[in-house]
């Protein structure tokens, strides 16, 4: 099961950790790829994300998450070492959550189990790939009591 460490807070709300801790767990029991190492999650403002999301995806806009991942496999990773990193648009998840009339720390928990997902080479490129990630992503979010 991956760990993580939360690299920053949010201004505006706060992130209960053991959430995320379960979110992980949840993910390890229903997704069957390895999963260890840590995942670094940390909040950026929006230019800092639109500058990643240019230079890494080459689209010139802001976005509510971006994932990376470091390795094409998890198995041999011993368990202290940065696998991966999950990026959060603070002001995206306060739009989003308002938009989709869930809350903050919903909108934020979803966006993990996205990126999460996006860590581990799930994607929604394609139809197939939207069904196949998204199979995951409503598993995760019901057993977790997040809205759909």
């Amino acid at each position: 099961m991956f760990s993580f460490q939360l690299l920053n807070n949010p201004e505006s709300f706060s992130i209960d950790q053991s959430r995320i801790s379960d979110i992980l767990f949840r993910i390890s029991r229903e997704v069957s790829l390895p999963q260890n190492g840590i995942i670094n999650i940390a909040f950026l403002a929006d230019s800092e994300i639109q500058t990643l999301n240019n230079q890494y995806r080459g689209i010139d806009n802001t976005t509510d998450v971006l994932s990376f991942h470091y390795y094409d496999d998890f198995s041999e990773i011993i368990d202290d070492e940065i696998v991966g990193e999950i990026i959060l648009s603070e002001s995206k998840v306060l739009s989003q959550a308002e938009e989709h009339m869930h809350t903050v720390i919903n909108e934020t928990e979803i966006l993990i189990i996205h990126g999460i997902l996006h860590i581990l080479w799930y994607d929604h490129e394609t139809d197939d790939e939207y069904e196949e990630m998204w199979k995951f992503e409503k598993i995760i979010r019901e057993k977790l009591h997040l809205a759909l």
